[in-house]
């Protein structure tokens, strides 16, 4: 490895964590919220403090390995270095499937939500907008990405901080829609099976932290650099998880069994409590 050329150590750990937040989104839960509504009888509060606490174990993994395995590879660089070299060829391609999978998704998202707003343009368009505009920062260098990626951040944690200030308002003044236990207890009770049901899908919401093991030989520091990024972006991502959806489960205007028997209304849950409950332009 010493005579290989080397990537430049360029990211601190407040970089690693942005990045980390970047792929999982502080806004992530806003999209699957109705389906964790309905499937946990209301409880989605509790559903994403257990799902922090089980991507808690693969976080301390990451971490581990990374200072083990100090390596860009990832995971590939760990099932080869603990499993062999087919494991970790295994392990590689599935990667890198996953890091294909979630930027293409994410175009997608943006060429229809941005359509939807300009409805004269089409959505591939905007897609392929998103595409160019994120491979160009990527190619130009990590520093810069990294730099427009905080702002980017910023922007989304701005939108939440709105969010979370308003839902308390309206909450102080009008009280909550549901009983104010209900986001960890459920709406008239729950029970372990349909939580744990609901965590099988409110998982998905952390997907992309681990990419921060990816810049292990880009960072600074050294390779505990990475872990506790690693660690410091699940805890930060699941704070704002909880938060978000216990304010939102509150104010819903629809219990979770109207949402149950009505699977269309799941998608746009999270944002008909905003509209209806806090403000339409928000």
């Amino acid at each position: 490895m010493e005579a290989q050329a080397r990537l430049r150590r360029t990211l601190s750990v407040r970089d690693l964590i942005v990045y980390g937040l970047l792929f999982i989104g502080p806004l992530a839960p806003v999209g699957v919220f109705g389906v964790l509504d309905a499937r946990s009888a209301g409880a989605v509060g509790l559903v994403y403090v257990i799902a922090t606490i089980a991507m808690a174990f693969t976080a301390l993994s990451y971490a581990e390995m990374s200072r083990v395995v100090p390596r860009a590879g990832s995971v590939f660089a760990y099932a080869s270095a603990g499993l062999g070299p087919a494991a970790g060829f295994l392990a590689g391609w599935l990667i890198m499937l996953d890091y294909l999978l979630i930027p293409s998704v994410a175009y997608l998202f943006s060429g229809i939500a941005l359509h939807a707003l300009f409805p004269t343009v089409p959505a591939w368009a905007f897609t392929a907008l998103a595409f160019a505009v994120t491979t160009a920062l990527n190619v130009s260098g990590v520093r810069l990405a990294a730099r427009v990626g905080l702002v980017v951040l910023l922007a989304e944690i701005v939108v939440l901080a709105l969010f979370v200030v308003m839902a308390v308002a309206v909450l102080v003044t009008e009280g909550p829609a549901r009983p104010w236990g209900s986001p960890f207890t459920g709406v008239g009770g729950t029970t372990t099976t349909l939580v744990i049901g609901a965590v099988s899908v409110a998982v998905l919401s952390f997907l992309g932290f681990d990419a921060i093991a990816s810049f292990a030989e880009e960072t600074t520091g050294g390779s505990r650099q990475v872990g506790r990024a690693v660690l410091l972006c699940l805890g930060v991502a699941g704070a704002l998880f909880v938060l978000q959806t216990f304010l939102a489960g509150l104010l819903a205007p629809m219990s979770p069994a109207e949402l149950a028997a009505d699977p269309a209304a799941q998608g746009t849950a999270f944002y008909d409590v905003v509209e209806e409950s806090i403000a339409p332009w928000l």
